[in-house]
């Protein structure tokens, strides 16, 4: 065992052998966070029913987390972006952090790219140079949220500041009343306060209500100009439900609430950034910030793209655009040199993608069903939302390799193609499909499905050749008279029956050239128009002259004649159970 000091306290760590493995017991180096006191909640009854005031931080928050920043340059394209996808407050910057801070933030001014209808924010620490240089660089903006911040958890006050809670306090109140006084200096801006205890979720929460209320009695704020206090979980160390505990005891004790409006700032180092913005909102905040796709330090902001989907699969409108996600994908992926996983929730390639068998032929009922019902409530298995509501294809859906079924390369076969495959055909067909995805070990493309299905069934030559064939009506009967060559020997085939498929089969039969019987016959139109091309599809049942065993076989092809298709869809057939044996 060894021992270390954690928080001026020994503790040990405790080691223990299991099949040969020393793994460490975490109990005593780690400690649960503490829950908070908060009879009779009322957070876990409610619902989130209206969309929150969102604030993108990916110019900020964002671009200090990427391994390289963005240029002047991407940082506009950037900007642009969330102006189109419909931010309404966006932070530009942290001013006096750097030079091409404050260069992108006068850009905005000096070119007008601000939209009327948007507040930007930047974002300052609670020290004088920095908030002097921050109301340099806002100068000739419209409306600006200044975003003050200093530290106030236990550690932080403790290894960073040295300082005791009066002390912490005095640095933010100190910064409020600067900030206060200079907002005479730009008299053509709107200056809204926000504040944020940083590593809010780790502090007191006695003490977070002390600190903000020592800014609001500076600051005072009205309900009709209003604070934001954004309320941070800078890292997460609990459960979803401790912090919405955390924000609803805020809400709840905090004076002046009516003059305040309560943001939310979440990131993702338990992996629940999404959940925890969640319960949240409906703990009591009303805003929060974010990024796209969730870029951010560590693991992350909350991604935004994911909050404002989940309510826009729950009826709620957001208010933001993501109507064509993957563009969005693209700039943010250009400008952050970042990639969205291929299983981010809805952005990522695959998140509406079906290998499984049993989930793309519950998906491929469910799309016929809903283009059925024309409209309506969407209740498609296995897909949250319709991907055309964020720019999808349906063709993307379902895609192909060694764990499909039948149900998917039947969909693919529809909605690439035009074919629709017999239920009885799809089983058949699936199994040609499995045996092809397992050879090449790798998805299967729809070409290479397509290809597979013209080889399997439409361009077979042997050993049935049909070589000619004509029908006319004799008797209230169809007779038919045909030349079919088989292992390139003739022969002149002619019988009656109730149709041309009946008479052909007959004729077959009664030759001695096959031994088999029609099971079913469907066919439709693949193209409208003058070159309208139709496909049949026969099932037969033939017996093995060997064996005297009977299996069924299908055989399709294709003319620009109905009749036509259906004759050498059976030859096809034959053709199919020749080589099986039969």
């Amino acid at each position: 065992m060894t021992s270390q000091n954690i928080d001026n306290a020994q503790v040990e760590q405790v080691t223990v052998r299991s099949q040969g493995q020393t793994r460490l017991v975490p109990g005593n180096k780690y400690r649960p966070f503490p829950s908070i006191e908060l009879p009779e909640r009322q957070w876990p009854s409610r619902s989130i029913t209206t969309a929150p005031t969102w604030c993108s931080v990916d110019l900020r928050d964002g671009n200090q987390a990427l391994p390289t920043p963005m240029s002047v340059e991407e940082k506009l394209r950037m900007f642009d972006l969330l102006v189109k996808v419909g931010f309404k407050e966006i932070e530009i910057g942290f001013p006096s952090a750097s030079q091409i801070e404050y260069d992108f933030i006068r850009r905005l001014v000096d070119e007008n790219r601000v939209p009327d209808d948007v507040t930007v924010q930047v974002i300052t620490q609670s020290r004088e140079d920095l908030i002097r240089r921050t109301f340099e660089s806002i100068r000739g903006l419209k409306k600006v949220i200044v975003h003050l911040y200093n530290s106030t958890s236990p550690a932080q006050r403790r290894l960073v500041f040295g300082l005791d809670k009066a002390g912490i306090v005095d640095i933010a109140t100190r910064g409020t009343k600067l900030i206060k006084e200079l907002v005479a200096t730009v008299p053509e801006t709107e200056i809204t306060l926000q504040y944020s205890p940083e590593s809010f979720a780790l502090t007191e929460i006695d003490f977070s209500l002390e600190i903000c209320e020592a800014v609001v009695d500076i600051w005072q704020p009205t309900p009709t100009n209003k604070i934001i206090l954004n309320l941070p979980e800078t890292v997460q160390i609990a459960t979803p439900n401790v912090y919405a505990d955390q924000i609803e005891w805020f809400c709840r004790h905090m004076r002046d609430r009516n003059s305040a409006i309560i943001s939310l700032h979440t990131h993702n180092d338990r992996g629940t950034g999404v959940a925890t913005t969640e319960l949240g909102l409906m703990a009591g905040a009303t805003r929060v910030e974010g990024t796209l796709f969730g870029n951010g330090e560590r693991t992350g902001n909350v991604d935004i793209v994911v909050v404002a989907l989940n309510m826009h699969m729950q009826g709620l409108d957001s208010h933001l655009d993501f109507s064509d996600l993957d563009s969005i994908r693209v700039v943010y992926e250009e400008c952050t040199r970042m990639q969205v996983p291929m299983r981010q929730p809805y952005a990522g390639e695959l998140v509406f993608t079906a290998f499984s068998g049993s989930h793309q032929d519950a998906i491929q009922k469910g799309m016929a069903a809903w283009e059925e019902s024309e409209g309506g409530i969407w209740d498609v298995p296995y897909l949250p939302i319709d991907p055309k509501d964020i720019g999808r294809s349906y063709e993307a859906i379902i895609r192909i390799n060694s764990q499909s079924g039948k149900g998917g390369v039947a969909y693919i076969m529809e909605t690439e193609y035009g074919f629709h495959l017999p239920k009885p055909m799809r089983v058949e067909f699936g199994k040609v499909i499995n045996v092809l995805a397992d050879a090449s070990g790798e998805e299967l493309p729809p070409q290479k499905i397509y290809e597979a299905f013209m080889h399997e069934y439409i361009d077979r030559n042997g050993p049935f050749v049909l070589e000619e064939f004509h029908t006319e009506k004799v008797s209230g009967e169809v007779e038919c008279r045909a030349h079919v060559s088989v292992n390139g020997a003739m022969h002149e085939l002619q019988a009656r029956g109730n149709g041309p498929i009946d008479a052909f089969v007959r004729a077959l039969n009664e030759a001695q050239l096959a031994n088999f019987s029609l099971l079913s016959y469907t066919e439709h139109s693949l193209k409208h128009g003058s070159d309208a091309q139709a496909i049949a599809y026969i099932q037969i049942e033939a017996t093995s002259n060997e064996t005297n065993t009977t299996s069924a076989f299908f055989g399709a092809a294709i003319e620009t004649n109905i009749e036509m298709a259906s004759i050498k869809s059976v030859i096809s057939a034959l053709n199919r159970s020749q080589v099986a044996g039969a």
